[in-house]
């Protein structure tokens, strides 16, 4: 029967054959493909964000290493002058650079984090990190060799300083607790508001949530460092006293590792500062380029293609990088026609757009610096002005540290964190409509006002104490921490949320680093406006009778409320983050996830 059907069905058939063959041959093809790609959905790791569940582990982690490490640092200028009998300028210096590099290392550890290990393999190796500096540095106080011999100079006795060697030992133990505290910083946050599922509401909430409760326990890890941990080490010995946050810090890296079957794991997705360098070159080789009418429709946009990075809806501000994805007749595609032969002269419209994410958000970050300049200056003088008030404490005859008063700043954070967090938002949800009750920029908006209220009670209290004769009771300096407290509880709180939500996604150990760069940028500025004032006017003379604090305080005040008038200007310029119309809809801003909710009840 073969040989009787005609040739041409015969060879109708082969050729059907063929084609068949062919197409199982591609699809074979496309499957070995497809799961090569980094793209792939198969490649793609499956996050089951178990959310509160994981809390236990990440808030645990939290709470024992700042109680390892605060505890220890706060007490360190009196380790280094008392132990090592290092000189107070020196000890001064040697703090203050260790400080400056521990907060610049976030920027770093944030690079690591976000391009190559991840947060969490960053998190591991730097909370590994701190705990072999805590215990070398607990080392140096228990063996006598690691420490100069002991003196006694108010008996006359000639102290001896640090040998090479024991300066190296401690040394080394700072070395870790910088490489410590560059990768902690930054990842921390992000990592805990990784195991909530942004593109639910209840996610969103619980995002909400663990920032306001991360810095609950913040506070409460400062308060007990402040005076369980320094009471042991300034009252029974350094070697009990160090060995004690050194053990915390190791029950802070086991309950890290016992949660790790809970955690969600973003994987990095490459250096998006290079990202950034491609934009910013191929917009200025092309800055003579004319851009087209309707730009975005113009602009290179292939495929999106990471499902962990939201695709940004385009933006009409800073059009000038827009050039970076206009394709011009020189810019080759490859095969695929997705990705540019030279990513220094085309970039996708991706990558402009996060950019534009940063360059927005720069203007709002520089009025933090401003924010913590404020509080820096308001935690040193609160110190001299202590010394110098009555701080006996009833008839006991018990002396309150003039150190101690910042408790009453974290005393008030602890307090009203569960208060707004639990009772105030969802009062304002119901009013406002938005997740967090009002929006972050108002958030952060209401914490700079309370910075000016700050000075403007620093300085009265001050005038108030220069005004009397007899030293005034040392409690007139609470009321100038609560305001503080407040303030720190609205805006550094907000602005670490902020930071969070509005950068992209592959950046958000980097918005942590943000955040502690205006810190160390703020101790720089602090400490340069106090030489000029200091060098100019009589101010702030050892003596504070003699200085005049309190116009240092309204100066500071001044700047802060021209501050206040900055950002408003820049909150009402700003646009938060959008996700383009993809199929889940998310917007990622409290407005925009606020008309959506309406607009979704309207509907049903």
């Amino acid at each position: 029967m073969e040989a009787a059907k005609p040739q041409q069905q015969r060879e109708d058939e082969q050729e059907q054959e063929r084609k068949v063959g062919m197409e199982k041959t591609v699809k074979v093809l496309s499957s070995e493909e497809e799961a090569d790609s980094p793209w792939s959905d198969a490649d793609e790791p499956v996050q089951n964000h178990r959310g509160w569940k994981a809390m236990p582990y990440v808030i645990g982690n939290e709470t024992f290493e700042k109680l390892g490490t605060i505890g220890t640092l706060s007490n360190m200028l009196v380790y280094l002058t008392t132990v090592y009998h290092v000189p107070s300028v020196s000890a001064a210096t040697l703090l203050n650079i260790f400080s400056g590099t521990s907060n610049l290392a976030t920027v770093a550890g944030a690079f690591v984090s976000d391009t190559y290990l991840g947060r969490y393999n960053t998190l591991a190796a730097a909370t590994i990190s701190s705990f072999v500096g805590l215990v070398i540095l607990t080392l140096t106080a228990a063996f006598h060799s690691l420490h100069p011999p002991s003196c006694n100079p108010k008996a006359g006795e000639q102290c001896q300083g640090p040998s090479g060697g024991q300066l190296a030992v401690l040394l080394a133990s700072f070395f870790f607790l910088v490489v410590g505290a560059g990768g902690i910083r930054p990842c921390n946050l992000a990592f805990g508001a990784d195991q909530f599922n942004p593109r639910t509401a209840d996610g969103r909430r619980g995002i909400a949530s663990f920032f306001n409760w991360y810095y609950f326990t913040f506070t409460v890890a400062m308060m007990l460092s402040a005076t369980v941990i320094i009471y042991l080490q300034s009252n029974v010995n350094w070697a009990l006293g160090l060995a004690v946050p050194a053990t915390l810090m190791g029950l802070s890296c086991a309950v890290f590792f016992m949660g790790t079957r809970f955690y969600v794991r973003v994987r990095p997705e490459g250096s998006p500062f290079t990202s950034f360098a491609h934009v910013l070159v191929a917009s200025v080789r092309k800055r003579r380029l004319p851009l087209p009418d309707e730009t975005s429709s113009h602009l290179f946009d292939p495929p999106h293609r990471s499902k962990l990075v939201s695709k940004l809806a385009y933006t009409d501000q800073f059009t000038c990088l827009d050039r970076a994805a206009v394709q011009g007749p020189e810019d080759e595609l490859h095969a695929d026609g997705k990705t540019a032969v030279d990513p220094w002269r085309l970039c996708t419209l991706q990558q402009v757009e996060e950019v534009k994410c940063l360059a927005r958000i720069i203007p709002v970050w520089s009025s933090g610096i401003v924010y913590f300049v404020v509080l820096t200056q308001l935690g040193t003088y609160t110190v001299l002005q202590a010394a110098q008030t009555d701080r006996r404490l009833g008839r006991s005859g018990f002396e309150i540290p003039q150190g101690s008063f910042v408790v009453f700043n974290m005393l008030t954070l602890t307090l009203w964190i569960p208060v707004y967090d639990r009772l105030l938002v969802p009062a304002l949800r119901r009013i406002t409509g938005r997740e967090g009750g009002i929006t972050l920029l108002q958030r952060i908006g209401v914490g700079l006002a309370l910075s000016v209220a700050t000075m403007a009670v620093a300085a009265a209290v001050e005038h108030e104490r220069r005004r009397r004769s007899a030293p005034m009771s040392c409690f007139w300096l609470v009321p100038q921490q609560v305001v503080a407290g407040f303030s720190e509880a609205f805006s550094g709180i907000g602005q670490t949320e902020f930071y969070y939500r509005q950068f992209p996604e592959n950046m958000r150990s980097v918005a942590g680093a943000l955040y502690f760069l205006g810190f160390a940028l703020a101790s720089y500025a602090s400490g340069l406006m106090v030489m000029v004032v200091h060098r100019t006017t009589s101010w702030l003379a050892e003596d504070l009778d003699e200085g005049r604090v309190d116009l240092f305080y309204f100066i500071t005040g001044a700047i802060a409320a021209v501050n206040l008038v900055y950002f408003v200007a820049c909150a009402r310029w700003y646009r938060f983050k959008k996700s383009d119309q993809d199929a889940d809809g998310v917007e990622l801003d409290d407005d925009s996830l606020r008309k959506k909710d309406s607009a979704s009840a309207v509907s049903v």
